[in-house]
């Protein structure tokens, strides 16, 4: 069964005229953005590259994990990956959903919660940012013992995802878990 809404509970989609986030002329909004519950967005493209980005702060927020599924729900429906026309298609824009869940859900449990995540769209790839202030290293549990419930959140980004790292800037606590998944053919 699936949980994929078309939007968020209560919304009744994009709204006209920008609203949803993608400034005017499609230049990247100003990276400014009010606490998460507010649904905060900054979004925009950069030109003729057809790079697409959006921006979710959780300052503030409750119920991080549901949030951030919302959050790409609609920038999937805005860049095109749904609704799907193909079950390829389906299972690719799930597969998006589970490894934003799988990544926000880390940084609850092993670094003090998510900051912020970006969405980044670009040649039919999907690049996930989630970034915290945790100093811990995610990694695939080894041996994966796929019986027993838990542990699984890296080994799934793992397996669905085409790569995925971890970032860090010197002299800036925490870090930038990323993952990259691509569109069906």
């Amino acid at each position: 069964m699936s949980t994929t809404r078309p939007y968020s509970p209560g919304d009744r989609g994009p709204e006209p005229g920008g609203a949803s986030g993608v400034s005017e002329g499609g230049v990247p909004g100003s990276g400014t953005s009010a606490p998460a519950s507010s649904s905060s967005v900054s979004s925009g493209s950069s030109g003729s590259s057809g790079r697409q980005v959006r921006r979710l702060s959780f300052e503030d927020a409750s119920g991080v994990v549901p949030l951030a599924r919302d959050f790409t729900r609609e920038a999937l429906y805005a860049w095109g990956w749904l609704p799907s026309a193909t079950a390829d298609q389906r299972a690719a824009a799930e597969d998006v959903l589970l490894v934003v869940s799988e990544l926000v859900t880390n940084a609850c449990l092993h670094a003090e919660g998510p900051d912020e995540l970006w969405i980044t769209c670009e040649k039919k790839v999907i690049r996930l940012e989630v970034s915290d202030r945790g100093t811990g290293q995610p990694a695939p549990r080894t041996p994966h013992r796929a019986g027993r419930p838990g542990g699984h959140g890296m080994f799934i980004v793992q397996r669905l995802c085409l790569d995925w790292g971890v970032v860090r800037t010197p002299g800036v606590a925490g870090k930038r878990v990323w993952a990259e998944l691509g569109a069906p053919a």
